[in-house]
């Protein structure tokens, strides 16, 4: 049987990246997927790539009211959703601490921690009991790479939230992980300036593995944790990152 068999699934950025592959293994395995995104165009084609077990909703994470009106679609829709992977997040303006701007540092926060907070506030009470949720982190959480320092500070309070509502949501039976990856060939970084500091932090050489993940790797991480066969495992944070977390990060 297929591992997310008729279980229903949110995923926030899931146009492409992580959240698209993602996307993807999830329908593999029998789930029928809600992704959501920022841009309609972006969404609408990426869920029409996906196929016709994916819908795709135009929300943007840092919005507590698109968040409000998520959880009415759901509501109306589905009635209750099975798995939430919280996915979607930016790398903002990276550069020196110095550098930093309030406009820099509530872009970051709005969307990858303030924006996953209410969105798990908002759509927590359309989860069924049993459910689980998935925070899509990153090992810079712990790793405190230099010229990164508003996007470390929001991962690490995203892992900390994930601890505590692991504690909180285990009455409902609900199970929350963390997935911290390392470097990862998505588009995600070709949004921002990405300083020689951080670039040097990022270098291949400082890879055990020797290369980059793909998300599909990441992807079948987080089908694991969705899945019935990680019923015992919450509140856990998983490094995905090649062993560059063993390894020194600026060595």
């Amino acid at each position: 049987m297929a591992l997310l068999s008729k279980k229903v699934a949110v995923i926030t950025g899931g146009n492409s990246g992580i959240g698209y592959a993602t996307a993807a293994d999830f329908v593999a395995q029998g789930a029928r997927v809600i992704i959501t995104g920022r841009n309609r165009e972006a969404i609408e084609n990426a869920a029409r790539e996906l196929g016709r077990e994916v819908e795709g909703v135009t929300a943007d994470q840092g919005r507590i009211k698109d968040a409000e009106e998520l959880a009415w679609f759901i509501n109306d829709r589905y009635g209750k959703i099975d798995i939430l992977f919280v996915n979607a997040g930016i790398p903002g303006n990276l550069g020196a601490f110095s550098a930093v701007t309030e406009e820099d540092f509530d872009e970051v926060m709005n969307i990858n921690t303030k924006g996953a907070f209410f969105l798990i506030q908002k759509l927590l009470p359309h989860m069924r009991d049993g459910g689980t949720i998935i925070l899509l982190s990153s090992i810079s959480a712990d790793s405190g790479m230099p010229g990164a320092v508003v996007y470390n500070a929001s991962k690490a309070a995203l892992n900390a939230l994930g601890r505590t509502l692991s504690r909180e949501l285990a009455s409902r039976r609900i199970r929350v992980n963390i997935v911290n990856p390392g470097p990862v060939e998505t588009p995600f970084l070709s949004k921002a300036n990405v300083p020689a500091e951080v670039t040097a932090g990022m270098s291949m050489d400082k890879v055990p593995m020797g290369r980059a993940g793909s998300p599909a790797e990441i992807a079948k991480l987080v089908t694991f944790l969705a899945s019935d066969n990680a019923q015992f495992i919450t509140g856990a944070a998983y490094n995905i990152d090649g062993g560059l977390s063993v390894h020194p990060l600026l060595g």
